[in-house]
């Protein structure tokens, strides 16, 4: 675990894999010091933001962590219901050496955890994703994935909030609100959620 100041009241905990952002971000949230006003992490990093003159005691905070284990914080279970007709959805399957109803039964039965979230508004990065879909983006992005688009890319599932370019193979699509602005709670997904994607239609 790495530290670098960002500015006077946050510190950029810099770790070797999302599992160990994992075990910050929930190391953090379970103690809940009042000292501590954000918690952002990424893939790699966790911006963790205190209240003017608080990083002291996020700084001792941090120095307990365990990165090898993760306590566990209450978490969301969200279901996303999917219809599996993704434009991409064969050549998972073919990169997968599996058939196309092998690669819904792989990506439907596992449970997801939001590790980060960014790219854009409510776009929320998934881990947990079977190994045989593992796979890398497509050789060339497309210049418009529609909304609601469930891709998987790496090491990474997740489902397009709405329509911008991406690489990502796309293996589905949902109608789940994903991003609402002018909701309270804009974003369906949070770092840290639990989800399933459930195979419809």
């Amino acid at each position: 675990m790495r530290l670098r100041r960002c500015g006077t009241d946050a510190v950029l905990v810099e770790v070797d894999s999302t599992g160990e952002v994992e075990a910050v971000r929930a190391a953090v949230r379970a103690a809940d010091p009042p000292e501590v006003v954000e918690v952002v992490p990424a893939a790699r990093t966790v911006l963790v933001a205190a209240r003017p003159g608080g990083l002291p005691a996020v700084l001792r905070l941090l120095g307990t962590v365990d990165l090898a284990h993760r306590v566990d914080v209450p978490s969301r279970q969200v279901v996303i219901p999917v219809v599996y007709d993704g434009p991409d959805l064969e050549l998972v399957a073919a990169t997968a050496g599996v058939t196309a109803d092998e690669v819904v039964r792989l990506h439907a039965a596992a449970t997801y955890s939001v590790a980060f979230c960014g790219f854009a508004p409510g776009f929320a990065y998934l881990v947990g994703l079977p190994p045989p879909l593992r796979q890398p983006r497509l050789d060339s992005p497309r210049t418009k994935v529609p909304a609601g688009a469930v891709g998987v890319a790496g090491e990474y599932t997740a489902a397009y909030p709405r329509s911008t370019p991406g690489g990502w193979r796309l293996i589905g699509r949902t109608d789940a609100p994903l991003f609402d602005p002018t909701g309270d709670v804009p974003a369906l997904l949070a770092p840290g959620d639990r989800v399933r994607f459930e195979a419809v239609g």
